[in-house]
């Protein structure tokens, strides 16, 4: 900091984020974490006992928000030169990026380093949320285009099994799989008529796609023939995935909320540059 006009240099600007990634160290796990004792001085405190409480007020945010501190803040203690081959055993912490953001956010805005080491942290927050975002939306639209395929192949094999009204074909996979019918399932998640996959998310999609390989490969397998008989290999079929989801205490594919239309996804990702490995047809 210049003491003449109490501003940060150029250098001292670009600084938190260069030199808090340049600190950064790997375990023997390859998991990154930093030492208090070298972040310290770069956010800007002068004492270590300052700082210290700094890092314990981040400890009991963590704590009174449910955090499992251990995973965060881990104590230790290394031993220093102080000079004529004497030693001493000093306090230090080991800490990952979710305990640096909070001890930047329990510091003194005051201090510039500490404001600066905010807005870095709101900015790389943001950025993680945005990425998340995008690769979320990603794979589902190339899921949903996996169940587009997929669909596809079904019904063809259900057609050389003889099917001949593929409405009640449908319905019986979806009264396995959901416990209704698709108008009911449609109706019960507010949607409008034909657009269940279009609205599902990467959840409720991977439940059909299971649902629609599954029934494709047993009508193939056992040779199943006509429509009876193909409508129950579906709606068993259905079921089955049901009772796996119930089983592993998952959440029943009619009570997942609907997201936004495929469409939208695949607008928003190619707007980002991301236009995902697959295009809905």
């Amino acid at each position: 900091m210049n003491d003449k006009n109490n501003t940060l240099t150029v250098t001292e600007m670009i600084g938190p984020s260069k030199d808090f990634e340049s600190i950064k160290k790997l375990d023997e796990n390859g998991v990154e974490y930093w030492t208090a004792r070298e972040l310290f001085p770069m956010f800007g405190y002068a004492t270590w006992q300052a700082f210290n409480e700094v890092i314990e007020r981040a400890v009991l945010v963590a704590v009174s928000s449910g955090q499992k501190v251990d995973y965060h803040f881990s104590q230790s203690t290394k031993m220093v030169d102080v000079g004529s081959g004497a030693k001493r055993t000093i306090k230090d912490w080991k800490l990952d990026r979710f305990a640096c953001y909070l001890i930047a956010q329990n510091g003194d805005s005051r201090i510039p380093q500490i404001a600066l080491a905010q807005t870095y942290f709101a900015v790389q927050t943001r950025k993680q949320e945005l990425y998340q975002k995008s690769t979320n939306n990603e794979k589902r639209l190339n899921l949903r285009g996996d169940v587009s395929d997929k669909n596809r192949f079904l019904f063809s094999a259900a057609k050389q099994a003889g099917v001949s009204h593929f409405g009640l074909f449908n319905d019986a996979g979806y009264k396995g799989l959901y416990g209704m019918t698709l108008n009911r399932i449609e109706q019960r998640k507010n949607i409008k008529n034909g657009e269940l996959l279009d609205r599902a998310g990467s959840e409720e999609l991977g439940a059909n796609w299971f649902r629609i390989t599954q029934t494709e490969a047993k009508l193939k397998r056992e040779q199943i023939r006509g429509d009876l008989d193909a409508r129950k290999t579906h709606q068993q079929v259905g079921e089955k995935v049901r009772q796996t989801i119930k089983n592993l205490g998952g959440t029943m594919p009619e009570n997942l909320k609907p997201e936004k239309h495929i469409r939208e996804v695949r607008k928003e990702l190619k707007a980002a540059g991301r236009a995902g490995r697959r295009q809905l047809k």
